[in-house]
This record gives C-alpha cells, structure tokens and sequence, in this order.
C-alpha cells in the first residue's frame, strides 16, 4: 500500500542562462556634406542601448544600438571636429532549458571602438560589444514535508527544517526622465554626452519595490577654442510594482540605457538631457521548508523511494571597489589631458585556491595636448582583478563604468587613476536527500518466527538512536526509556536493551 505523503510546492525561477555574449559590428560611413574632409583620426568611442530582448525556446535575442562617437582633426583648421555613427546590432545567447515562458535580463556595453580613414570623404567604423545576458526559468520546488497519516501504522517520520534562498520575482520597468544641467561653457558647443545608470539602494516595502540611483554623465565640450570634460550626477528614483513578495527579500536592481539625448541647447549653455532606461530587478526570498528525511512503520515493513533537493542558499552579496593607477606611454611629451575615458567589457570568473577571482577588461582611451600644443590620442588596455572570498558556488557579477578618471601628464607619458567596482552575488546548492515515495508491506510479525521481544546489543559508531530504532521496527522513545538515556542521548561502548514497540 502507498503510503500518502504530505508535498509542498515553492514557486520561483531557475537561472538557465548568466553569460556575456561578444560580437564586433562594423559600418562604413560617409562624412556629411556640410563638413570639411578629414585630414586625421584622433580616437573613437561608443556607448550601447538596449532597444529590446526577445525569449524563445532555447535561446535569448537581445536587440539595440550602438552610437560611436568618432573624433577627427578636418584638412582645413586644427579645431577637433567630431562625427556619429549608429550601428544597429542583435545578438543571440543559447539556453537550451529555457522556454517562452521564460524572462531576461541585458545589459549591452561597448568593450571598445575605433574608426580607419578610408579616403578624407569616408572611415569604417569597428566596435566590439560585450552584452551581458541573463535568463530565468520559472520553476517550481516540490518538498515532501511529511505522511499525511501521521500516527497511523505506526509510522514514524525524521523531519528536518533547512532554509532556501528562493528567486520569486523576475520583472522591468522602462521609464523615462528628463532634467536641465548647466555644462558650464560660455561660448562653445557640447561634443560627445556619454551616460552611465547605476542603481544604489532598493528596498520593499508591501509590493512595491522602491529603488534609487543615478545616471553618471560625463560630456566632452568646446569652451573657447579649449576641450574640457564636464560630469555630472542626476539622481532617479522609482517604484516598481512586484506582488507576492516580503519585505525582508534581498533585491537586485540595475538599469540599461535606452535612450539618452541632450535638448534645447540654443547655443547656451543650459540643455535639457532626457534618459530612457530600463530598471531590470530579481528578487530573492528566504523561505524555511521542512524536508522528510526518513520514514518507516513500527507495525509494517515499509520501503521508501529517495530523492537529492536542490536548495539554493546565498553565501555572499557585496561590492568591492578596486583602486588603479597605471601608466600610459605616448610617443611625445604631455602638456595637458582635456579628454579621457574608460570602456569596461566582459567579466571573468575564475577561481585560485579558496577565492573566487573576478577579471574585468577595461580599454581606457585619452586625448592629450603634446609639447607642440598639438591633439593626440592614445589608448591601453588593461585587466583588473577582485577577489572573493568563497570559491565554491555559482557567482553572479558585473561592473560598473568609473565614476570618475584622474589623468595627470607623467615621465614617459600618463599616470592614470581610477577605482572599479566589483558587483558580486555568490549563491551554493545545498544537497538535501530526503524521501519522495514510501509503500507499506506486509506486517513485521508475519514470518519473524521466535524473534525476542527484546535485543541486547552495542552501538556501532556512528551510528544514531533513529538507525537503531528503524532496524527493528521500534521507536526512540522506547530505546530511551529501557536504558533510561538523557535527552536521546546514545552513549559511546554500552551495551543497549532494544525493545519491541509495546
């Protein structure tokens, strides 16, 4: 006879894909009429949006643009001229356990960009793009907490109470603002306007998510003839709705840029930038469930049917800022820097020893004045390193462009500084073996013959007062009570009296 069993069900999401996807994109383009011939390249940059992302059976698409931004000194004049270039991009991510019913998180930024002179009328464009992909299944986490018939034949049950970090919320929001900025010039123009989201704090309160943050903005502008950089902060806040949660649930909320456009200029030097993100936000909650361990029948033989759950528990959750400071060679003395900037690609995890190791790839790029007063550009690549104390686990991270650069002219060329920060979400699976199934035979008389009503007999080690009583067919209250144990306690090397259930 089957025995009936009590089951619990959690509904959540599975992670089935966390992955960087990386394509190069390529566009030739030609120079507007209005604008003189180039006479030379200095440097490129690029910036990403996201435009839209598609799930689908085994598989994620992430749709956008990417805006290069390419710097040029024309045939006529000395004055830096710059040019843009849109380059649409798609890309595609496999997740074979995924399905429609699936959500996906993406985050696309430009690793790095350049442009080539093909003739003073047209330049190819190449960037690379690193989109960082994520995509949740839902799911649903089916625990057997105990018989249904408790009591009854006897049955006896091992319960124990585990916790699990549960994701039970994968949702968006798009949204849009607008604010007016000061770029503090007072006769020139805006060149090139790069923006950076970052969400700082996030908190629930009933079903409302409510997170805060800012978009970093960073503006290379022509002030009297002179190339500086202005940044500024503009903080967001928003709600976003997410039903079914608790207060106390641990939430993960970063934006990606849609849009960004600076308006209403007028030749001042007061304009209105409007930005269009998309707030993309887990949500994780720890739930206590109860898993039945063991299982038998004092009165009847019983064969149970086991199965390993899989309980996700977070080990780590935290940000580490990395300070950096390197230098930049040039081929000709620094007099001053008006411009610099930094492009963070893919994310490596990697582990040494008892550390979870995060390598980040960051192409910093530079346009500097030289001895002769005349515009260069230079570039270097560079790898940083944070570390994490758990090796084991599976690791979530990303980082965020830095929030400011320090460039100074050095010996040889530019000392560069600046700090990175290191996101990181570590979360181990707990191994729970517990039982799915349990059948109910014939009773423990039948065919025992002469067997006594009570055994004498010494512990082996390791050996506990469940294992002993479940071989024969007895209870731990029994086993205690004969050999009058404290608090279940099973001394080591005694001889124990086992009964038979009275």
């Amino acid at each position: 006879m089957e025995l009936e069993l009590r089951r619990d069900t959690v509904n959540c999401y599975e992670l089935a894909l966390d992955a960087t996807v990386c394509q190069e994109e390529t566009r030739e383009a030609i120079v507007p009429d209005a604008c003189p011939d180039i006479l030379r390249i200095l440097e490129a940059e690029g910036q990403a949006y996201l435009t839209n992302k598609q799930v689908r059976d085994g598989a994620v698409s992430v749709t956008g643009q990417a805006r290069a931004c390419v710097f040029y000194l024309p045939e006529a004049g000395e004055e830096v001229r710059r040019m843009e270039v849109d380059l649409p991009f798609t890309c595609q991510a496999d997740a074979p356990a995924l399905t429609g019913q699936g959500s996906a998180l993406a985050f696309p930024r430009v690793r790095w960009c350049e442009a080539r002179l093909l003739n003073p009328r047209k330049i190819l464009v190449r960037l690379e793009l690193a989109v960082e992909v994520q995509a949740w299944q839902p799911s649903q986490l089916e625990l057997c907490s105990g018989a249904a018939e408790d009591g009854e034949n006897g049955v006896r049950q091992l319960l124990t109470e585990h916790g699990a970090d549960v994701v039970i919320a994968v949702q968006e929001k798009p949204f849009t603002f607008s604010e007016d900025i000061d770029l503090g010039f007072s006769d020139g123009e805006v060149l090139t306007l790069r923006g950076e989201p970052r969400c700082a704090e996030s908190k629930l309160i009933g079903s409302k998510l409510i997170f805060k943050g800012a978009l970093e903005l960073e503006a290379l502008v022509r002030d009297g003839g002179e190339l500086k950089t202005v940044r500024q902060s503009l903080a967001f806040s928003q709600i976003m709705e997410v039903a079914g949660v608790g207060e106390d649930s641990r939430c993960q909320v970063r934006a990606a840029l849609s849009e960004l456009r600076l308006e209403d200029l007028e030749g001042g030097s007061i304009g209105t930038v409007t930005a269009e993100l998309l707030a993309q936000a887990v949500v994780r909650e720890h739930r206590p469930v109860t898993i039945l361990r063991d299982l038998y029948s004092t009165s009847c033989r019983t064969e149970t049917r086991m199965e390993t759950y899989r309980l996700h528990r977070v080990m780590e959750q935290g940000e580490r800022a990395v300070p950096v400071r390197e230098l930049m060679e040039t081929t000709t003395p620094v007099r001053a820097v008006p411009c610099c900037w930094a492009q963070v690609g893919e994310v490596a995890r990697g582990t040494e020893g008892e550390q979870t190791v995060l390598t980040a790839q960051v192409r910093f790029t530079a346009l500097y004045l030289d001895d002769a007063g005349q515009l260069q550009g230079v570039e270097k690549s560079l790898s940083v390193q944070s570390r994490c104390e758990s090796a084991a686990g599976t690791c979530q991270c990303w980082c965020a462009q830095p929030r400011e650069l320090y460039v100074i002219p050095a010996a040889g060329g530019l000392e560069v500084r600046f700090t990175l920060d290191f996101h990181s979400f570590i979360t181990a699976d707990d191994q729970v073996q517990g039982v799915c199934g349990a059948d109910l035979g014939e009773e423990r008389t039948a065919g025992d013959g002469g067997q006594p009503s009570i055994v004498l007999r010494m512990s082996a080690p390791g050996e506990g007062l469940w294992d002993i009583a479940k071989a024969y067919g007895t209870t731990e209250e029994e086993i205690s009570q004969a050999n009058e144990l404290e608090d279940g306690q099973l001394p080591a090397g005694r001889m124990l009296l086992i009964p038979r259930v009275r």
